[in-house]
């Protein structure tokens, strides 16, 4: 199962902050009535990636209005949701359908020095900056239907997933643009001052972005495992003297660049039957 993520959302959508345990056993039951299909794999797709639905057999798509209880974003994060509650509904979905692993694509931008634009980086492990000032989708009752209260982290990004995609990207000739690193997310959808680019540089930051750790808490927290990739769109500006701005026309275009490889390489990790 598939779920489009756009990016850049500015927009005010009155929805509820978070939906409880039953309400999401109603969607994912409303869905499961829908189609005989029973998915083990969940994939998000990030600016640019959609193209990743096209490798799917036997599809069943759904209008995100059709689906109870199911948020309407127009964008990236509605203001609304400042706890990222909204965009993670589907992680929770997704283990109740039966999900075992979630696959993540994002666009961003790359930190690392060594990064190019087209790069493709397999993250390890993030930073979850807005989550110093409470920003955690968790924040809140937790119900142990879906987790535990203090989930671990340490182990956020599936480590025997990222091995493979390694190796896999090398029997592909992917070598000379796969990468692997630390990812930060921002609140957006403004792009980073010089400044904060210079920050998350030295915190060890190699590329950052405006999505991707939300889901990836509550899917842990929902005992899922965790696969993600971020595709380097844009090389964020560190530069005062440097005319290069961040535009999301850049971020689009770069995505239809490297979106096949990337899309191979998802398929060849999550979806070998399909590959």
């Amino acid at each position: 199962m598939l779920i489009p993520h756009a990016n850049l959302c500015p927009f005010f959508v009155p929805t509820p902050s978070s939906l409880s345990y039953e309400d999401c056993k109603a969607t994912a039951d409303w869905l499961l009535t829908q189609t005989d299909m029973r998915p083990t794999v969940g994939i998000v797709c990030g600016s640019g990636l959609g193209g990743l639905a096209d490798l799917l057999k036997d599809q069943v798509a759904f209008n995100y209005k059709d689906i109870p209880n199911f948020p309407q974003s127009t964008g990236h994060r509605p203001l609304s949701d400042p706890e990222g509650k909204l965009i993670t509904l589907p992680m929770r979905i997704f283990k109740l359908l039966g999900v075992q692993t979630v696959v993540i694509t994002n666009a961003a931008g790359g930190l690392n020095q060594d990064f190019k634009v087209g790069d493709i980086m397999i993250i390890k492990d993030h930073i979850n900056l807005p989550g110093f000032a409470g920003n955690n989708p968790l924040v809140g009752p937790n119900d142990e239907r879906f987790g535990v209260r203090f989930p671990c982290m340490s182990d956020a990004y599936d480590r025997d997933l990222q091995q493979l995609a390694m190796e896999v990207g090398q029997e592909l000739g992917y070598g000379d643009f796969l990468k692997e690193g630390v990812y930060c997310v921002l609140g957006g959808p403004s792009f980073e001052t010089i400044a904060e680019c210079r920050m998350l540089h030295l915190l060890g930051v190699d590329a950052v972005g405006m999505s991707t750790v939300h889901e990836v808490i509550v899917a842990r927290h929902c005992g899922m495992r965790v696969f993600a990739l971020s595709l380097i769109t844009n090389l964020a500006v560190t530069d005062y003297d440097s005319e290069e701005k961040a535009n999301h026309e850049e971020v689009l275009q770069a995505g239809k660049q490297r979106a096949e490889q990337m899309e191979r390489l998802v398929s060849s990790v999550a979806l070998p039957e399909r590959s």
